[in-house]
């Protein structure tokens, strides 16, 4: 499956590759942070796992976001792929949320 921008500003569907992901992250986060969005939801309910590059990129696109005053948040991560981020302590610095609509109401 393909990764989609839907019309909440979030990102959403399978992540198939690292270089994919990051060019993907990269590009969606430059063209909504010139758009004038600030609050960027990646939707990770169809995410089964991650690697260290993707977990790499989620946090330099958090950087470029807080750094355009806005706000990074998560949401439908669960089982394993939530576990990636408590590991490293990850789900201290971005929020969490079970979907992208509750994200979305925040």
């Amino acid at each position: 499956m393909d990764l989609e921008r839907e019309n909440r500003n979030a990102l959403s569907g399978m992540i198939v590759t690292a270089q994919r992901l990051k060019e993907r992250i990269v590009t969606l986060t430059r063209e909504l942070l010139q758009q004038g969005k600030r609050t960027i939801t990646f939707d990770l309910a169809c995410v089964t796992s991650l690697d260290g590059t993707a977990i790499g990129q989620f946090i330099s696109s958090y950087t470029v976001i807080k750094a355009a005053g806005g706000e990074m948040r998560m949401a439908g991560a669960t089982g394993h792929l939530f576990n990636v981020f408590h590991v490293s302590r990850l789900d201290t610095v971005f929020p969490f949320y079970a979907t992208a609509e509750e994200a979305a109401e925040r």
